[in-house]
């Protein structure tokens, strides 16, 4: 399949300091794929030379099979910025009829735009009267117009409560069910942890890793770590039992490498009769992050 957004070999410098170094990436209809790093990593650099707000030093990029910023690729691609800004006058149904005039699309569809984005109630009221997370989501009603076949979201959910990230995120897999590509940026490590199918980690300008979840966690070889917690009086069976086992306050908790697992999880389901439970917790995405940015030397 071709992919949506294809990037070869890009280099940007800044006056002698180079944002971007060489990078290589793709994103295909349909995927959701996260780009993290650091303050300064290059991400923002990255999506201004995907939205053709800057020119690359070096390198081949393809935007919906369009050079960026060329009338094809703009017409085909929505951003959102972290903080996004409108005229505090204006109502939310007018912003988004306005933003629909622009793109040369019939403005009848801007309240089922401000609907879909959970702001149909508030659609009459001025934008001045909105919450960051409220704006936030006007923000997004104006990604969503003319059904984009890449979404390029910079910290999409900056500003939304719990339940309206829940729905950002549910949002975000039908738009990617239908064939829309998704790029987004985020701090929130967690969050995209469990709702993104790639992930994408650039420092210093380099991409240091890049895979699913399951292959970054390969990759970086973390050790695994269980918490057992023991019927009462077998506590000490079980740490005689597992040589790397330490008491952790009431429950035994051991540590393993990849490799490992398998075989830590035999020696445990052995003693059955012994355990009340057993928790196996896998390297977090924060922990993969941080392994893959320290080894880059940050």
């Amino acid at each position: 399949m071709t992919s949506t957004l294809t990037i070869s070999n890009l280099t940007k410098d800044f006056g002698g300091v180079k944002a971007l170094s060489e990078v290589s990436m793709h994103v295909a209809p349909g995927e959701r794929v996260a780009l993290l790093g650091h303050n300064g990593a290059g991400k923002s650099t990255m999506m201004k030379v995907i939205l053709g707000l800057v020119a690359a030093d070096s390198g081949e990029i393809s935007v919906c099979g369009a050079a960026p910023g060329d009338a094809d690729a703009r017409s085909k691609v929505a951003y959102l910025p972290e903080n996004a800004m409108f005229h505090s006058a204006l109502t939310g149904l007018e912003q988004i009829s306005y933003y629909m005039r622009l793109r040369g699309e019939d403005s009848v569809g801007a309240m089922a735009l401000l609907d879909k984005v959970g702001l149909g109630a508030a659609a009459k009221r001025r934008i001045g009267t909105y919450s960051k997370g409220m704006r936030q989501r006007v923000g997004l009603a104006q990604a969503l117009i003319g059904h984009p076949r890449l979404l390029v979201l910079d910290e999409p959910t900056s500003g939304l409560d719990p339940v309206s990230r829940r729905d950002f995120y549910e949002l975000l897999d039908a738009l990617a069910a239908e064939g829309a590509a998704i790029l987004l940026s985020s701090h929130a490590l967690t969050e995209v942890e469990a709702r993104t199918d790639r992930l994408l980690i650039l420092s210093r300008g380099r991409m240091v890793a890049e895979g699913s979840l399951a292959e970054l966690r390969r990759d970086a070889a973390l050790p695994v770590a269980m918490h057992i917690t023991a019927i009462n009086g077998y506590d000490a069976d079980i740490l005689a039992a597992i040589p790397n086992a330490i008491r952790v306050n009431d429950a035994v908790h051991v540590t393993c490498s990849q490799d490992e697992k398998l075989a830590t999880l035999a020696q445990v389901a052995a003693m059955k009769g012994k355990i009340a439970d057993i928790e196996v917790i896998p390297p977090s995405l924060e922990d993969i992050y941080s392994h893959f940015s320290r080894r880059d030397g940050q």
